[in-house]
């Protein structure tokens, strides 16, 4: 869910840094305060509608609460052409609005689109397509919320919700036994441990420690399979590394629980998505 307080700091932070002072000089100079109209926003190729009515319809609404609208929902497929969201309200305020809102829209339905894309690669295996922490800096929430809009799944949204043992932290400890009893020293007992691991010597290390999910970090599918006859269930397997639309069937046929992929929320193209002013 997208927490309302935060949503609307980071709108009024948006619009701040496209409006300036004193605002709008063009549509000012060209229409009336009191005129009315109505607005469009049409996608220009298909694509999974994400934020529509709980991201770009609130940028309106923070600049007028007066604006009405009404939009598709959440995780529609959407055809080339076809109107998303209908706005009505002063035309000064649209114009306001519309190219942050254009810019979350158009930002969200494209990762929305992206991760459907996966989840449809690998149905109906048993496993989740996940996101990662590479996101855009302060987009983080809006863009883990679209990955869940077409079917994927949210790793950590930061450092404190998990532990990650990566190897970095494994060179500084000097193994897997002594990283995991470090760290469980350390954490609440509520939290499960993740370690990354290379090769599966690292595999067979995690699991005599019992850590709860090993993250698989670029494996080819062969050794991918071999991780998974090793754990036997005793811990949950993440692939990771080099994983795209052409390959990501592949590996989910090797029988991991998770494959996480950063271009989710690092390489998705935006969506065209347009806004037309009806008068």
């Amino acid at each position: 869910m997208l927490e309302e307080l935060f949503l609307r700091g980071a709108i009024d932070a948006f619009l701040a840094e496209d409006l300036g002072t004193p605002g709008d000089l063009t549509s000012a100079a060209i229409f009336g305060p009191h005129e009315m109209a109505r607005a469009e926003f049409v996608a220009q190729e298909a694509m999974i509608a994400a934020g529509l009515a709980r991201v770009a319809a609130q940028v309106f609404v923070r600049v007028n609460p007066a604006i009405s609208f009404t939009a598709v929902e959440d995780g529609r497929s959407v055809a080339a052409g076809e109107t998303v969201l209908t706005l009505a309200g002063p035309v000064l305020d649209l114009l306001k609005a519309e190219r942050v809102a254009l810019n979350l829209a158009q930002r969200l339905a494209g990762i929305a689109t992206l991760t459907h894309r996966f989840v449809e690669q690998v149905r109906p295996l048993p496993v989740a397509i996940v996101d990662t922490r590479k996101t855009t800096p302060g987009l983080r929430a809006l863009e883990k919320y679209a990955v869940r809009v077409g079917g994927g799944r949210n790793h950590r949204f930061s450092l404190s919700d998990g532990v990650m043992i990566k190897d970095n932290h494994l060179a500084a400890a000097g193994s897997i036994a002594r990283a995991v009893s470090m760290v469980r020293a350390a954490i609440p007992h509520t939290l499960r441990i993740e370690v990354e691991a290379d090769t599966l010597v690292q595999v067979r290390e995690c699991l005599d420690c019992g850590v709860d999910i090993i993250l698989l970090d670029n494996m080819d599918c062969h050794t991918l399979r071999q991780a998974v006859e090793m754990g036997q269930g005793r811990a949950l397997l993440e692939a990771s590394g080099g994983i795209r639309l052409d390959n990501v069937r592949q590996v989910a046929e090797t029988g991991v629980d998770l494959i996480s992929i950063g271009a989710l929320t690092h390489s998705a193209p935006s969506c065209d998505i347009s806004m037309r002013l009806l008068g």
